[in-house]
């Protein structure tokens, strides 16, 4: 993939910190608004914006991800689809994504586990009372903030009933992966038509993750058959949230459970449950936090390394995940710009 020559200095109304990293649709930047607001700034390839097929596709997708709002999303709030290289801008979250939370400390318990996926399923009716279907619910695109999960990255969704969304032979060619493979339902994997029902497999095996520290149908070349037509391993799943996982999971997309009956299930919290974040996310959300303020403050100096707090947000919002020269690339960008 080509890389620009230099980072922009400004995207937009946005004057761009440094750049995050990079990925199969392009690169995405630390910006910070006018009035001072951090935002992830997601900017399209040039091979892409080239097409005009994924043009027309990524302004119907932008489109369709704006009229999404909900408490545990994180909205796009502006874009330019008729730029040269089009970019759409979320609001930064400062927080790490569940991959990232789950990789460095483990599991989370069963009661945190049911509070992440209350939030979740909030998501997804917000998200699906649009007329979207995700289609890319996974681990890496769901950011843990101080008051809940926020559900991001629109990148392959769809609208129900919109002429023009399904997938066409020029997108893939260039590149736009349609999902997880460990993440995806069975629908997915076979080519069938995606619905509502889809997000809730997904859902499923983000739980099963969540509590287990694995995708429940592993990894791997064998992953896509085993997720047709395999058993879920939930193994390690504690036995009182292990049926609502296991519905989920079901083949079936019409025999999975509505979000409504997984919301009152997933609710079923004891009376002296653990508040929300857990200690270890909000740590993370505390050097976070600290760390973007040192740099408003213009106080960030070599010794605070922002890819630190927010590659992990950048490898959530872009298709393909960060190489180790990536992340090295990002942090040298970042350091450029503070200097």
């Amino acid at each position: 993939m080509r890389t620009p020559v230099s980072d922009p200095l400004r995207v937009g109304p946005y004057r761009i910190v440094g750049r995050l990293g990079s990925g199969g649709m392009g690169w995405v930047y630390l910006g910070r608004s006018p009035a001072g607001r951090e935002m992830a700034v997601k900017v399209v390839r040039p091979e892409l914006a080239a097409e005009p097929e994924f043009r027309a596709r990524f302004a119907r997708e932008v489109a369709a991800a704006r009229m999404v709002s909900g408490a545990y999303t994180a909205p796009v709030v502006d874009a330019d689809t008729e730029a040269a290289l089009p970019w759409l801008a979320t609001l930064y979250v400062p927080g790490p994504s569940l991959a990232e939370a789950v990789r460095a400390d483990g599991p989370l318990p069963e009661d945190q586990v049911r509070r992440l996926g209350a939030g979740l399923v909030e998501a997804l009716q917000a998200i699906h009372a649009a007329g979207v279907v995700h289609r890319d619910l996974k681990p890496a695109n769901v950011l843990l903030a101080a008051d809940g999960p926020r559900v991001i990255d629109f990148g392959i969704s769809r609208v129900d009933g919109v002429p023009g969304l399904t997938q066409t032979p020029g997108l893939t060619q260039a590149g736009i992966v349609l999902g997880t493979p460990p993440f995806m339902s069975p629908e997915q994997m076979t080519g069938s038509p995606v619905g509502p029902p889809s997000d809730v497999f997904s859902l499923g095996g983000v739980l099963a993750y969540a509590l287990t520290g694995r995708p429940p149908y592993g990894i791997g070349d064998e992953v896509g058959y085993r997720i047709v037509h395999g058993e879920a391993d939930l193994t390690g799943v504690p036995e009182r949230i292990r049926p609502t996982v296991a519905r989920c999971l079901v083949k079936r997309p019409a025999e999975r459970p509505p979000l409504e009956a997984l919301l009152d299930e997933l609710l079923d919290l004891p009376a002296r449950a653990p508040a929300w974040p857990p200690p270890t996310v909000a740590r993370s959300i505390r050097v976070r936090t600290g760390e973007l303020a040192l740099r408003r403050e213009g106080r960030a100096g070599t010794g605070v390394s922002l890819p630190s707090c927010l590659l992990l947000h950048a490898q959530a919002l872009l298709d393909a995940g960060l190489t180790d020269a990536m992340v090295a690339d990002a942090a040298g960008a970042v350091g450029r710009a503070g200097a």
